[in-house]
């Protein structure tokens, strides 16, 4: 139970603290050494996590030191362009999320917030399977929105804008989306169970069931 509460802690802190760090070396270009250092680190950090648990462990360590070597290199360019590899993080990340909701939409699949219905209340009516197809097309439109204006604000004002918009207001859209969802299934399904989010991630993890 401590190691839980500890490594939830830890996950907070660094959820609150990265954004943060990340908007002041934003705020100016003395701060490009920082700044580097900040939008490089989860890069090389998750790529030593793949290549760990990696069945080619020794190759891919091999590879990653490369890369490190290839940066070290190339750092004097980092510290002048590091907003790029904000920008293309947050960007990416929106259109991975962007991709996984879409392609579910392509015709012989099963939308993706329709399987995520079906986990829980299956099985689910017409009416309901209509409805989660067109919260999986809401969720791909307001992803794509999402990497557009990332976009926008990078290309066409200051980085420390892009980066009020990437670091502080990513998360509350999309809890804000929730919300918004959550408000009008209410009012279109309001016979159908309203499980607490928690419980549908839980139930989501535990079926091996996915998109068809």
């Amino acid at each position: 139970m401590a190691l839980r509460i500890v490594r939830w802690l830890g996950i907070a802190a660094l959820l609150i603290s990265y954004p943060l760090l990340a908007h002041y070396t934003s705020e100016s270009a003395h701060h490009g050494n920082l700044g580097a250092l900040v939008a490089m680190g989860p890069v090389v950090l998750l790529a030593l996590v793949f290549a760990w648990r990696s069945p080619q462990r020794p190759l891919m360590l091999g590879a990653l030191a490369l890369l490190c070597v290839a940066l070290w290199a190339e750092w004097p360019a980092l510290t002048q362009h590091f907003g790029l590899v904000y920008w293309l993080q947050h960007m990416g990340m929106q259109l991975i999320l962007f991709m996984t909701f879409a392609r579910t939409l392509i015709a012989g699949r099963q939308p993706l917030c329709t399987h995520f219905a079906e986990v829980i209340h299956a099985p689910l009516t017409p009416q309901q399977e209509i409805y989660t197809r067109q919260v999986t097309v809401a969720w791909s439109v307001f992803f794509a929105a999402m990497a557009l204006v990332s976009t926008a604000l990078f290309f066409l004002t200051p980085l420390s804008t892009w980066s009020v918009f990437a670091n502080f207001m990513t998360l509350p859209l999309v809890a804000l989306m929730f919300i918004a969802e959550y408000g009008v299934r209410r009012l279109v399904l309001p016979n159908m169970q309203h499980v607490h989010i928690l419980d549908a991630v839980r139930a989501f993890r535990n079926t091996p069931a996915r998109p068809r």
